[in-house]
């Protein structure tokens, strides 16, 4: 059916294409060097077929319970890309000079369009039936753990799934131990005596991390059910949503953790973007800072311009630039501890900077000078460095990008005196998904949301 539905709106949109670019001709003459109407709807027996095999090509036929919308529209918009390729190419081959190419391109745009919304209405369609408890798949999990609980957790918190989870079958957790109403049935042995009487559409394997020893027999046991079978792994404290494996002569190699920054071409393009946005922030915001620093002048007594050693990329060590917000203090003083609400330290100008985040604007020049980006994750102070890195998992891994001057975790409200496990789960999140849509993303909640912030002292 949704092959179907497709088929009719490449159609629909290659039609309305057609009437778009040439109305002219339903109420007037042909006109010279313009090919009839059935020469351009002959076209359609190559483009609908080509279109659908596209579709299959960039996974959109497959299910979309979990799936994310973005993920889908990005593979509709990449499908017929190529597709408006091929149709140029081949236009190009068969010496076609008549066909309009300013067609094709408004038939793209108008299919892309109307795919997105067909697939929209498919899917709230689909998510509405699953809430009402129809096109369910029933499942079981085997192996009680940390990875059982969380998957038992996202399936509650997401009925249009339409998952239910029907049990646990674990060795070492008592029968009849439950978990938000997901009940441990048995012993994974019962497996084959459970599955003819329960019409089971997945399992789902969650053993513990100190039981993958029986990994190989617990998926020998579970394919032997003929039940289409998944992994959830219980090591996501360890290695990321997104690892990235390398085929070592046919030995699969996991890497850790995936950060799409070592890759040089996406370097280039975010320190590109960084050069030239420094740049206009600081043609933009040079008023502003003029006025702070007659504003800090008058204030109080001292420099303009406060510098305090962080740590960088790689862990290298620079001076990052802010506008003095504080009274001047002897260095060990004021290292002992960044400011906290109401902190006497704070100037009445330097308060509202700080609330405002005017302070932050030297920074500019940190980025243009390539110790920070616009984007990424905030950077510290050597001193908090080392006593984070003994205390929180994975604290180091946030000086594998340059810092930014602001953050996926800035925006979302961690910044000042909040909490630092959060905060790194926010920068990590950030590293491992970083694309030029999402620090465009994070720019614009910025300017809407991330300089007045109530947690900035």
């Amino acid at each position: 059916m949704h092959v179907v539905i497709d088929a009719f709106v490449i159609a629909a949109s290659y039609l309305l294409a057609w009437l778009i670019r040439f109305y002219d001709q339903l109420t007037g003459p042909s006109l010279i060097g313009i090919l009839p109407f059935e020469r351009y709807m002959f076209a359609l027996v190559f483009i609908v077929p080509g279109f659908l095999i596209l579709y299959q090509a960039f996974n959109l036929y497959s299910p979309k319970r979990v799936q994310g919308r973005r993920l889908e529209l990005a593979n509709i918009v990449k499908a017929n890309a190529l597709g408006v390729l091929l149709i140029m190419f081949a236009l190009y081959m068969l010496k076609e000079n008549d066909f309009s190419r300013l067609m094709i391109y408004i038939f793209v745009c108008i299919n892309v369009a109307a795919e997105a919304a067909a697939r929209m209405a498919i899917r709230y369609i689909l998510r509405d039936i699953r809430k009402r408890g129809l096109n369910q798949k029933h499942m079981i999990l085997v192996g009680y753990s940390r990875a059982a609980e969380e998957y038992i957790d996202r399936v509650i918190a997401n009925p249009q799934w339409g998952y239910i989870i029907r049990g646990i079958l674990d060795d070492s957790v008592p029968a009849g131990t439950t978990y938000k109403g997901v009940k441990v049935l048995g012993r994974i042995a019962n497996l084959m005596v459970i599955l003819p009487n329960s019409s089971l559409d997945e399992i789902a394997i969650t053993l513990g991390l100190n039981e993958y020893y029986r990994l190989e027999e617990i998926v020998a046991l579970c394919e032997k059910s003929g039940v289409h079978t998944k992994f959830i792994p219980d090591y996501n404290n360890i290695i990321p949503t997104k690892p990235y494996t390398e085929d070592i002569l046919g030995l699969p190699v996991i890497n850790i953790r995936y950060v799409p920054l070592t890759n040089t071409f996406n370097a280039m393009v975010k320190r590109l973007m960084d050069i030239a946005g420094s740049i206009f922030g600081i043609i933009v915001a040079s008023p502003v800072m003029l006025l702070a620093c007659v504003a800090i002048k008058l204030s109080s007594p001292g420099p303009l311009i406060y510098k305090q050693e962080r740590v960088g990329l790689h862990n290298k060590n620079f001076w990052m630039y802010k506008f003095r917000s504080m009274e001047v203090q002897p260095e060990q003083e004021e290292k002992k501890a960044w400011t906290v609400k109401n902190d006497p330290r704070v100037t009445g100008v330097g308060k509202f900077m700080r609330r405002t985040s005017i302070d932050e604007l030297p920074q500019l020049f940190n980025i243009l000078k390539g110790d920070m980006s616009l984007v990424g994750p905030r950077p510290e102070r050597p001193f908090f460095v080392e006593k984070f890195r003994e205390e929180i998992p994975r604290y180091m891994v946030k000086h594998q990008v340059r810092p930014g001057l602001t953050g996926w975790a800035q925006v979302n409200g961690y910044r000042g005196d909040t909490s630092i496990r959060k905060r790194i789960d926010y920068d990590l999140y950030y590293i491992e998904n970083w694309t030029i849509g999402f620090d465009i993303k994070i720019m614009f909640l910025t300017i809407f949301k991330g300089f007045v912030n109530k947690n900035a002292y």
